[in-house]
């Protein structure tokens, strides 16, 4: 009997200790869902409104880095162009030698 009283004595504190991590850490992951942007565009966009119009010249104006990196995601030469100066991570010039996309759009150049 006096085992079991030992027992539940350490184990309500225990028990009590968990119920506020598991619940401190729903708070938190509703927290940080709700403030943090959940997709590449939404950051885009966030940066974008940083940035005036007149710094961003015409070429900038019509493409924007959304998460493609090859170029069979890519629609022209100049859009190339532009992810491989200006987003992370792509995979465009596999020459090395600054011209994206050589085989599908940019190798009349």
């Amino acid at each position: 009997m006096r085992l079991a009283k030992f027992k539940m004595k350490k184990l309500i504190p225990l028990a009590v200790i968990a119920a506020l991590v598991w619940a401190g850490t729903i708070y938190y992951e509703r927290t940080v869902r709700i403030q943090a942007p959940e997709d590449a565009a939404s950051v885009l966009s966030l940066a974008g409104d940083a940035v005036e119009a007149s710094q961003v010249d015409e070429s900038e104006q019509e493409f924007a880095c959304d998460g493609r990196t090859h170029c069979s995601q890519m629609t022209s030469c100049e859009e190339a162009e532009y992810f491989l100066a200006n987003c992370p991570n792509v995979k465009m010039d596999g020459g090395g030698d600054g011209v994206p996309c050589e085989r599908q759009w940019c190798g009349n150049r």
